[in-house]
């Protein structure tokens, strides 16, 4: 049984969606403590729970403390199977967050499988569906990973209810990711997304958004929905370089104006882009690289930071795989180096 404290990182639920991912992957078992010290309200909320579920599920698994508050979970997996699963969140809880649970030992199998999950798709706290779809997904399409995502209907917070759908086919021969410079830079888009607002404040926010960049001519423009429960808005800047797609967003929030959500998209696509150096890989992606690599082919890329998120997976991957990713703070950037583990 492996034991894993939940204080480790970012004391998060990032320590217990890796844990479950890798428990999955091995096939070996384990207890956490402590889930998620580290935040205002400990325990298991609705999202974590819908990931242990899903696990459980795909993973045939015998599960101890899912419940809501729950700090201590074991979990005794059975052998992975292939099929069409549903999960429902329940709630707005990010739907991103219970795919990084379940879709690691999925897209290793050879046989096709399916997702469907309802929840958030575009979260606060988490990186929205573009992000997964336009730039973590073609680097897993790089290391061997075949999956298809689409989104069914969008879920903003509160009202949640979006429903994404992950089509997973069996994995092409591992190959070692080599990530360590952007290539040219091709466009940036400016993009407002809106549900059951008045279109003038999307107008604003682009008008914004393209203004504050610091390209003169920019790709995207409105997207306007009411696919949706319940209102939701999302400011986006999205930049192409040949290797790499960064996604920098931010949610729309009562009494704030939404030309200040431009800015602050504009102020990150700026550090991003003018980083010395030009690292290709940012914080978000950097820590759903670990496990993919780790399980794979392995791989080595150079990041513009080492989060406690990041520092989450390389603690479970020590774990669960007895292997040591290794990480080199330069002046401006990291270089992450993941082996390649032996997995069953």
């Amino acid at each position: 049984m492996i034991e894993i404290d939940g204080t480790h990182g970012e004391g998060g639920g990032q320590i217990l969606r890796g844990s479950l991912a890798l428990a999955l992957v091995t096939n070996q078992p384990f207890r956490i403590r402590n889930i998620r010290a580290g935040r205002a309200k400990p325990g298991l909320m609705r999202q974590h729970l819908t990931a242990v579920g899903a696990a459980a599920r795909v993973g045939a698994a015998h599960v101890v403390g899912a419940e809501l508050g729950s700090t201590e979970l074991t979990f005794e997996p059975n052998g992975v199977t292939a099929g069409v699963y549903e999960f429902d969140i329940g709630s707005a809880g990010s739907t991103m967050m219970v795919l990084q649970a379940a879709l690691p030992a999925l897209a290793r199998l050879p046989t096709a499988s399916r997702l469907q999950i309802t929840g958030g798709t575009h979260n606060p706290m988490a990186p929205p569906y573009e992000f997964i779809v336009e730039t973590l997904a073609p680097q897993l399409a790089r290391i061997g990973w075949r999956c298809e995502f689409g989104l069914q209907r969008y879920g903003f917070v509160p009202a949640g209810g979006g429903v994404i759908n992950v089509n997973i086919a069996p994995a092409t021969a591992p190959t070692p990711l080599q990530l360590l410079d952007r290539g040219e830079f091709q466009r940036c888009d400016a993009r407002v997304l809106i549900a059951h607002l008045q279109r003038s404040i999307a107008e604003r926010e682009l008008a914004a958004l393209q203004a504050a960049l610091p390209w003169k001519h920019n790709g995207g423009g409105i997207t306007q929905t009411r696919d949706s429960d319940g209102p939701g808005n999302m400011v986006s800047a999205h930049l192409h370089y040949e290797h790499v797609t960064e996604v920098v967003s931010a949610l729309g929030e009562r009494r704030r104006r939404g030309e200040d959500i431009a800015k602050q998209v504009a102020e990150e696509v700026r550090g991003f882009h003018s980083a010395p150096h030009a690292a290709p890989v940012g914080e978000y992606l950097c820590d759903q690289l670990l496990v993919p690599l780790a399980i794979t082919g392995g791989g080595q890329f150079r990041s513009t930071t080492w989060s406690l998120h990041a520092e989450s997976q390389r603690e479970v991957i020590a774990k669960f795989l007895g292997v040591d990713v290794k990480v080199v703070h330069h002046d401006n950037d990291v270089v992450v180096t993941v082996p390649a583990a032996a997995t069953p």
